[in-house]
């Protein structure tokens, strides 16, 4: 009789670890991350703002990337402001350029890659944010006239 209660806690507790198990994904190797877009966790760590809210939010997530990168808050503000007055959907029908900071489209799909944002849309303020901060502290702000 012992026998078969031992055998029942066995087969429940191999149950609930086995559970617990598959609710956590495994940790994985930095490369297998970053193919699986662990980079778009990532940036949700780092400032959790949620830009969809307001143009008051979309500030805030300039104002804390900038400063995450080291960039001027003033300026990353000023240029954001300038080319799309802080609106995620602002669009340039003549220059096909879109979002915050107004990347051009043709080069958006490398930029946002090169920059840890595959497959995000240049319309993500986050995404946008982002990989403008990263860029000017590569190219400092030339690309958007210095």
């Amino acid at each position: 009789m012992t026998t078969m209660i031992r055998k029942c806690r066995v087969l429940i507790a191999v149950s609930i670890l086995t559970a617990v198990i598959m609710s956590f994904p495994i940790a994985a190797t930095s490369e297998a991350m970053v193919e699986r877009g662990a980079t778009r966790h990532l940036s949700l760590r780092i400032c959790p703002i949620d830009w969809r809210q307001s143009p008051w939010h979309v500030k805030q997530l300039i104002r804390c990337v900038a400063a995450h990168y080291g960039v001027s808050e003033r300026k990353a503000l000023y240029v954001a402001w300038r080319e799309s007055r802080y609106r995620p959907s602002a669009y340039n029908n003549y220059g096909g350029a879109a979002g915050i900071y107004q990347h051009l489209l043709k080069y958006w799909p490398h930029r946002a890659a090169d920059f840890g944002f595959r497959d995000w849309s240049v319309f993500n303020a986050r995404a946008n944010i982002f990989v403008t901060m990263r860029m000017v502290m590569r190219y400092g702000w030339d690309p958007w006239g210095g």
